[in-house]
């Protein structure tokens, strides 16, 4: 067992005090701009950036341009210029990785059975997507999205598509404006949360920790999850396959949640608190009712519309407990 050290015991009290006041206004512009010289160079400290970010947001004016930096799109270091030639350089990569497309394709097709499977899989997936705002206006361009997921598949051998992409890239395709901003900043998304929604890298060792949390934080609640709700929580892992995603009210709550976790602040891994927090909610129900896991899988789906600032908080909550306390190395490797 290690203690954590003075430092993050500061890091608790702020994460408890970003819990007790009302958050304000996201950052606009304005303010953004203002962390950076004329020559578009960095004149702000990184960290503070990272912390407004956690406490308040990213407004949708600037959330483009902001998570190109949170994701290493852009270098915290670089200048406008450069961040021009650097986008230069994302267009041409991607134009070149389409005709590498182009020309491969038809081996693809004749020779790998998994592409015929995974294209035929990607089409059925994007088919589902609605594609219209409460309006009727299309929001979304499919035929784009296939586009890039198929190309993903095809470069990305780390993270092979995963049912829930389609949702995933479809939220980066309404922040971005051009294809190649929507591709490389899924790509750096999923770099940056070292793969943490990927079923084959990192959603077990989430479910793995999830379980390890329990057992430190709650005790009462995790003999019940031993014994009569064994299995529930390895049954939650569309919560991070998803980041989350269907159990907000709006994209803009996704967005707020993803931002934070590309900070990361006020640790690495802060997903796995944020699902402790949503277990939390639905703890008492499971405790008195004394459900068995189907029960608790079917209470967890239900937490549907929910207030992303809202769980921030309350896993800030948790991380501000957690390290108060004497932590299990496991933990404090995972969460520092």
């Amino acid at each position: 067992m290690t203690t954590l050290s003075p430092e993050n015991s500061l890091s608790a009290r702020w994460s408890a005090s970003f819990i007790l006041v009302k958050r304000k206004p996201p950052i606009d512009k304005t303010e953004w701009d203002g962390f950076f010289d004329e020559n578009g160079l960095l004149a702000k400290s990184r960290d503070l950036i990272c912390v407004n970010i956690l406490e308040r947001g990213l407004h949708p004016y600037v959330r483009t341009e902001a998570w190109k930096f949170l994701t290493g799109y852009y270098s915290w270091q670089s200048s406008q210029d450069e961040r021009l030639m650097v986008d230069s350089t994302r267009r041409k990569n991607y134009e070149a990785l389409c005709e590498m497309y182009k020309k491969i394709q038809p081996l693809l097709e004749n020779l790998h059975r998994n592409f015929m499977e995974t294209r035929n899989t990607i089409t059925y997936d994007i088919q589902k997507l609605y594609d219209k705002d409460p309006l009727g206006n299309v929001i979304i361009d499919k035929k784009r999205l296939e586009k890039i997921l198929l190309l993903s598949y095809v470069c990305n051998t780390q993270a092979e598509y995963q049912q829930g992409f389609h949702e995933m890239v479809m939220l980066f395709q309404l922040m971005a404006e051009h294809d190649h901003e929507t591709f490389w900043l899924f790509q750096f998304f999923l770099q940056k949360t070292e793969h943490s929604c990927v079923i084959k890298i990192g959603v077990g060792k989430n479910l793995d920790m999830l379980n390890t949390l329990i057992n430190f934080l709650d005790p009462v609640f995790a003999e019940h999850l031993r014994g009569k709700g064994a299995g529930a929580v390895q049954s939650l892992f569309p919560w991070f396959c998803l980041c989350f995603q269907r159990a907000f009210k709006s994209f803009d709550d996704v967005w707020r949640l993803w931002e934070v976790l590309l900070t990361g602040k006020p640790c690495r891994n802060f997903q796995v608190l944020v699902a402790y927090s949503m277990l939390q909610m639905v703890r008492e129900q499971v405790l008195q009712e004394s459900m068995t896991s189907d029960g608790i899988l079917l209470a967890c789906n239900n937490l549907i519309d929910l207030d992303a600032d809202v769980l921030i908080s309350a896993a800030c909550l948790v991380y501000a407990e957690l390290i108060q306390k004497d932590v299990p190395q496991p933990l404090k490797d995972f969460f520092l």
